[in-house]
């Protein structure tokens, strides 16, 4: 089988629009929370979010071409031509049947279908947009990819809610693995700062109302945690095959080596309180890697800032790395950029392979005051320097949608052995 290897990134996201300004920021311990502005929250009850700033379509491309795509496509084509400028792949070049995009979002293009519902309810059905369909369905982000790129390979949209950008990635590994493709464009894009999806989640009381202090108002595993904080952005990788990246003497980030998917089984919204699932599917992704639990550097935590999810996080990596658990650092991203949903498991990627590149753990910020059931080594407050090789992100969807993905430092020349795992 391929090996598979990551050589190109590209990331929007509430603490910068391009992978080095995230990445310094997230070491930084920087909060990209702040208030909503891109519509009235006066009377919300939540008026804070993860929002991009400074991200200009019209100038990235050009007035006509950002007004037929919706936010979250942007975001996701933004992200890939950054990927594939990091990739340095030359286009002219590569066999383009052997290319393939699988990128996903969690809502799609809600803000277009919005719009036009207003048009339609104030001006009539003959004022409705007809791009109203091609903007807002899930898939677009992928279609407007593959287009650009002229992949001609498999493209698909994967839809599994908070987990997609996993599970994009997984797939990708899976399909390039097999020798069915070089290439993969994976990841995730959402854009669901919107009037509805704010008073939707925050009548559900899922997030945290601390609009006084945004900065401090994501807060996995802290006892005075009181919700997720909602946020915007992208995460696209590049995934290779090694053979094909050796060929054309390509940058490798980190090599992709494991991939494990499970389902709950259990409820809507709610994650199984035992985390049974998230188990399963960091066991499976240890077993596809064929590495020990002892073996893992790093992990890098779904971790909204939910009572629920974080403690049932919390009991699955006990449960599956024993005594390790405790040794393990354990981080959580979105302590800084909120829940970036669809997108949320392609930029934690990047920032795992980041980890890997340069030896150091993002910390969790705002972990004033640990849950009593949270006892782990969480990087609070500071980054860390540490000899990372190996290390696991984790990412969890509604419906129970779970996924994970094991990366390794990549070393030139390098071969990576295989060991027996017990789990």
């Amino acid at each position: 089988m391929e090996r598979v290897v990551i050589t190109g990134m590209g990331a929007i996201t509430p603490l910068g629009n391009d992978v080095e300004t995230f990445w310094t920021r997230l070491v930084r311990g920087e909060s990209g929370i702040s208030s909503i502005d891109a519509f009235d929250t006066s009377r919300f009850k939540v008026k804070i979010a993860g929002n991009v700033r400074d991200f200009n379509a019209k100038e990235l491309f050009g007035l006509k071409e950002a007004r037929r795509m919706d936010r979250v496509s942007q975001f996701a084509l933004a992200a890939a031509d950054q990927a594939l400028v990091d990739s340095k792949i030359d286009l002219e070049q590569v066999d383009k049947e052997r290319m393939g995009v699988y990128v996903g979002s969690g809502i799609g293009g809600i803000q277009t279908l919005l719009d036009q519902h207003i048009l339609l309810c104030e001006r009539g059905p003959e004022r409705v947009s007809p791009s109203l369909v091609p903007m807002m369905i899930s898939n677009m982000a992928a279609a407007l990819i593959s287009i650009k790129l002229g992949a001609l390979g498999s493209t698909l949209s994967p839809v599994t809610a908070c987990s997609i950008g996993n599970t994009a990635i997984g797939e990708a590994f899976y399909h390039i693995q097999s020798g069915r493709a070089d290439i993969v464009f994976a990841g995730g894009s959402d854009a669901a700062i919107t009037e509805i999806s704010v008073a939707s989640f925050s009548n559900a009381k899922a997030l945290s109302t601390r609009n006084e202090e945004p900065e401090r108002a994501s807060r996995p595993f802290d006892a005075g945690r009181d919700g997720f904080v909602m946020a915007e952005g992208a995460g696209i990788l590049v995934l290779e095959s090694l053979s094909h990246a050796l060929r054309r003497k390509a940058n490798i980030h980190a090599e992709v080596i494991g991939y494990g998917a499970s389902s709950d089984a259990y409820h809507m919204v709610a994650t199984h309180p035992e985390g049974i699932g998230a188990y399963r599917a960091m066991k499976l992704a240890l077993q596809e890697a064929n590495i020990r639990p002892n073996q893992v550097d790093i992990i890098s935590a779904h971790a909204t800032s939910t009572e629920l999810g974080d403690n049932s996080e919390t009991a699955a990596i006990k449960r599956l790395f024993g005594q390790d658990a405790y040794r393990i650092p354990v981080t959580a991203n979105k302590s800084m950029t909120g829940h970036m949903f669809g997108a949320a498991g392609g930029v934690e990627a990047i920032a795992l392979v980041k980890s890997l590149q340069n030896g150091i753990i993002p910390p969790t910020i705002n972990l004033e005051r640990r849950d009593d059931k949270c006892d782990l080594d969480y990087v609070p407050h500071v980054a860390r320097q540490a000899d990372l090789n190996i290390g696991i992100s984790n990412s969890f969807g509604f419906g129970g949608h779970n996924a994970v993905i094991v990366v390794k430092k990549y070393e030139v020349g390098s071969i990576f052995f295989h060991f027996p795992t017990k789990t």
